[in-house]
């Protein structure tokens, strides 16, 4: 349960950081593009690039906590399996066993 939040999260904030990069894009190339000059041309557009960078690193993150709850449920079913062929394989009496009664 507590993963799931943390998910949710994390996918929230992607989100977030993704929609901030884009509103900073936009805003930068049509509202303020007349007045960005100089040092806040430069300070808006490293925003800009903070935001993005941020995205890229919660979506990295994102990525990797995926792929180990997926190598660990695989890991649990193949688990799974083998203790259930092994206890299969316990109760049913085998065939020449069974032929020499």
């Amino acid at each position: 349960m507590a993963d799931s939040k943390a998910t949710a999260r994390r996918r929230w904030i992607g989100g977030l950081l993704l929609l901030s990069a884009a509103v900073t894009l936009i805003a930068g190339e049509t509202l303020l593009k007349e007045r960005l000059k100089d040092l806040t041309f430069l300070l808006y557009w490293l925003l800009c690039l903070v935001f993005t960078g941020a995205a890229i690193i919660v979506a990295f993150l994102d990525a990797r906590d995926v792929h180990r709850k997926s190598r660990r449920e695989a890991r649990e079913l193949i688990e799974s399996t083998v203790n259930k062929i092994e206890v299969d394989a316990r109760q049913k009496p085998r065939r020449d066993d069974a032929l020499n009664s």
